[in-house]
């Protein structure tokens, strides 16, 4: 890493405990405070991480997602590169046509296609709420032919992950006395967002059930948000000022967590509330 001998280091505030400078970042970028309006930002990493407001208060939390919609501990899984498969649709013969990054042969099943896969097995009945096949099978062929499938331990897997995800849109949301149908915007930030279903996504309870034309996906916003802030000493500032004023939710802290967390590892939409 080169660096210039008189070069400065600037690093964004930390808005508190695995909710980091990344998603105060995210605010910046998206310029959402100057709307005045009710918003909602979720961050899909490892850690996801929330931020919500009603126009003028505003409450954080992040969520131990693990890398499961990265491709991590998933039989096929994998990153978002060649290969890897990012979108499928069940076809009427019942076999499964998958777009492959690249145009190549597929390789696995990023973040995108796992979601569009089990969205997919939801709504053929494939796949029951709860994540099992009815049928009793361990695993669903997707691509035979390249020995590419989805496993119940894949599926248990990512009930988890989504349900961390679920639980902390559920929750502040709940502390703002907001329902989903009162955000003014929903952005959607890193890279796994960019290639997201939004309706799929919603189907299987990754995201909130709000009206679709109030998403907006802004990429690795934190990559904007950080370029703005170094670039500008007022917005350093003003950005300070605001994470001040953030609230940090604690989810496990909850009295009804648990039962928020067995909600959101079922493949059904988040409950408003």
């Amino acid at each position: 890493f080169l660096l210039h001998p008189m070069a400065r280091v600037i690093g964004g505030p930390i808005v508190a405990c695995h909710v980091g400078a990344d998603i105060a970042a995210d605010l910046v970028a998206v310029r959402a405070m100057e709307r005045g309006r009710p918003f909602l930002i979720v961050d899909i990493g490892t850690n996801t991480e929330v931020i919500a407001s009603d126009g003028s208060r505003l409450v954080a939390a992040s969520g131990p997602a693990g890398p499961a919609f990265e491709g991590g501990g998933v039989g096929n899984g994998m990153a978002g590169a060649e290969g890897a498969i990012e979108s499928v649709r069940l076809a009427a013969d019942g076999n499964f046509e998958v777009g492959v990054i690249g145009g190549v042969e597929p390789e696995g099943i990023c973040g995108s296609g796992l979601v569009d896969l089990l969205a997919e097995l939801r709504a053929r009945g494939t796949m029951l709420r709860s994540g099992r096949f009815p049928d009793g099978r361990t695993a669903v062929p997707v691509v035979p032919e390249r020995n590419i499938s989805i496993s119940r331990a894949d599926i248990a897997h990512l009930s988890v992950a989504k349900a961390a995800t679920a639980v902390g849109q559920r929750v502040l949301l709940r502390r703002l006395g907001l329902h989903p149908s009162d955000l003014d915007r929903i952005y959607l930030a890193g890279g796994f967002a960019n290639a997201l279903d939004v309706e799929r996504a919603i189907a299987i309870g990754l995201l909130v059930d709000a009206p679709r034309d109030r998403f907006v996906r802004v990429g690795n916003a934190s990559i904007a948000g950080a370029r703005a802030l170094l670039l500008s000493r007022r917005l350093r500032s003003e950005l300070e000022a605001v994470v001040r004023q953030i609230e940090h939710v604690e989810l496990e802290t909850e009295p009804d967590f648990f039962e928020l967390f067995t909600d959101g590892c079922m493949f059904e939409p988040i409950i408003a509330g």
